[in-house]
């Protein structure tokens, strides 16, 4: 849509970002208030693989973070164009305050537990089937253990990963957004500046820039929401220094805790049992949707041992190596590191997952190819079938090990440190993004997967078998973390201005009508990716700014009454 360039410009509800948080808010406000305006803004048109908004970001850390265009997308749906699709709930421990996040955690467990009530609604916008998170839940669901042996204690293996379509927000909720009669969806435009607060926090306006052109548009709106991930809508925030003129300065914590997550691989496990009765890659729930369990550890024991909140899965051996010896590894290696067909099998951060970047004797994985004829072919041709060409698809590649061996990828919790943070530099448009792990988030990964290690031993299912010396895991897993994906901690919840950015109904503090549904509000980062627990929050965001505006209303109306009674 082409907006007028006279003024004024008035909607009821501003959303800037397209992407599932700002998609799920948009559509469900406009549901729930057909007779209000709602105006979905989003900077790109159409996939971008490079913008002028990446452009003007400077990573500090290349090591453990991806640049700018491999971490999010512009254009509608957001980053979901190149999204996995896996979606996982937090857990209880991640609303808990304990030592090792020093004073980090500025949420609780009743908002926890409030959430809760808003998963059905995330979980249809996703596709993720019913929003069911544990193997008890689910009736049609095996029961057997992840591997012969395995009993359940301090480390877990009942938590599941469920996984989308995956779904892309812009092809599948395009349809629904143009014929929404109340949204109006407006592309090639960039939020840069909010009007001065009035006496109450309230911002009347937001200046708007066409990308091409670089016009400015002048909009009115009654409330305004940032879900243009955690990037820029911490960058607006920190351009925006105006907005906090109430309060005197913006609050201390805006750009600062940043974190990720760590992830890779240090160790395989050897199970003792039958390696037909290890489950290894994913089930299917009663409805089609794939699910896929975990080992985790218990809220309980990482309470009382100071550790990081920690998941870990079975995985393949590194694609790179072909001493896995396996012909269907080997295939499927080469065919990422072809440069044309690599980049549609996968975009760049999940390719780097699996190649390393590494163009890693080829001659050897040729070899492993004709040794597992036909094998070599056939398995990576039913994969690619049920991963590309058919509704459901299959969400990723683990294959069968005969010696019951296996990889294990580790996904951990990293500490709010205040020195990982998002700020501007001196032109006030460069975002400079400083990131790093502290020796604390490296020491729990390996303390949990000595724990994993004594737990399989004791139950007599299987041993870990580590790849590295013990003097050298620490530097293994700071030189192999690498993220950006999944940014948390910039705008985190509080319940003071000094402690967060946003309060518990996600509304900027010091203002009366900026709200931020990016996981940029979630004070800590958990186990999980961000994706699903946003979209929870982006569903009772909307249901939040329509109970604001029934409140207001019925004010409103028994202030008329009591005019009209005093009259009489």
């Amino acid at each position: 849509m082409k907006l007028p360039y006279d003024y004024p410009v008035s909607f009821d509800l501003c959303v800037i970002g397209s992407g599932p948080a700002g998609i799920i808010t948009a559509l469900e406000y406009a549901n729930l208030n057909p007779l209000k305006k709602v105006l979905l803004v989003e900077y790109g048109i159409g996939r971008q693989a490079e913008n002028a908004l990446d452009n003007s970001i400077q990573i500090n850390n290349t090591v453990n973070h991806h640049p700018p265009f491999e971490c999010t997308n512009k254009g509608l749906g957001g980053t979901s164009a190149t999204w996995g699709g896996r979606c996982v709930m937090y857990d209880d421990i991640d609303f808990i305050d304990r030592p090792i996040l020093n004073n980090g955690c500025t949420w609780d467990t009743d908002l926890f537990k409030e959430i809760q009530s808003f998963t059905p609604i995330a979980a249809k916008y996703f596709e993720c089937g019913k929003p069911q998170f544990n193997t008890a839940a689910i009736s049609g669901l095996s029961k057997k253990p992840i591997a012969e042996g395995f009993k359940q204690g301090i480390v877990t293996d009942d938590k599941l990963e469920r996984y989308s379509m995956p779904t892309r927000f812009g092809k599948r909720y395009e349809a629904a957004i143009k014929t929404q009669k109340n949204l109006t969806l407006l592309e090639g435009y960039e939020a840069r500046d909010f009007s001065e607060p009035d006496e109450h926090g309230k911002i009347t306006c937001l200046t708007i820039r066409e990308v091409s052109t670089k016009r400015l548009i002048r909009l009115s709106a009654g409330a305004f929401v940032l879900a243009a991930g955690a990037q820029e809508s911490t960058r607006i925030l920190l351009r925006n220094s105006l907005i906090f003129k109430n309060s005197g300065t913006p609050p201390p914590a805006l750009g600062k805790y940043y974190q990720g997550h760590l992830s890779g691989k240090i160790a395989s496990v050897k199970f003792n049992g039958d390696p037909n009765k290890t489950n290894y890659s994913f089930e299917r729930d009663t409805d089609g949707t794939y699910v896929r369990r975990r080992f985790q550890f218990s809220s309980d024991f990482l309470k009382e041992n100071n550790l990081l909140n920690t998941a870990i899965w079975l995985d393949n051996p590194l694609y790179f190596d072909p001493i896995h010896r396996s012909g269907a590894m080997s295939f499927m290696y080469l065919a990422m590191i072809t440069p044309v067909l690599g980049k549609k099998l996968a975009p760049p951060a999940i390719a780097h997952s699996i190649t390393k970047g590494k163009i890693n004797k080829v001659g050897a994985h040729l070899g492993n190819i004709v040794k597992g004829l036909p094998g070599s072919v056939l398995k990576p041709a039913v994969i690619f079938y049920k991963r590309y060409c058919t509704t459901r698809k299959l969400p990723g590649i683990f294959l069968f090990s005969p010696e019951n061996i296996y990889a294990l990828h580790f996904h951990a919790e990293q500490i709010p440190f205040e020195g990982n943070c998002m700020k501007l530099d001196k032109d006030g448009e460069t975002l400079i993004i400083d990131y790093s792990l502290t020796d604390e988030d490296i020491s729990s990964v390996i303390k949990l997967h000595d724990v994993l290690d004594k737990w399989l031993r004791d139950c007599d299912c299987g041993e870990l078998k580590y790849w590295f010396n013990e003097n050298e895991l620490a530097s293994a897993i700071k030189n192999m973390s690498k993220d950006g994906l999944h940014q948390s901690g910039t705008t985190r919840i509080a319940d003071t201005p000094d402690r967060g950015v946003v309060d518990k109904n996600l509304k900027v503090w010091g203002t009366d009508n900026i709200y931020v549904c990016s996981s940029s509000v979630f004070p800590t980062s958990g186990q999980a990716n961000p994706t699903f627990l946003l979209g929870t929050f982006a569903a009772r965001l909307a249901q939040h700014l329509t109970l604001m505006l029934v409140n207001k209303n019925t004010c409103i109306t028994e202030k008329s009454h009591q005019v009209a009674a005093l009259t009489l």
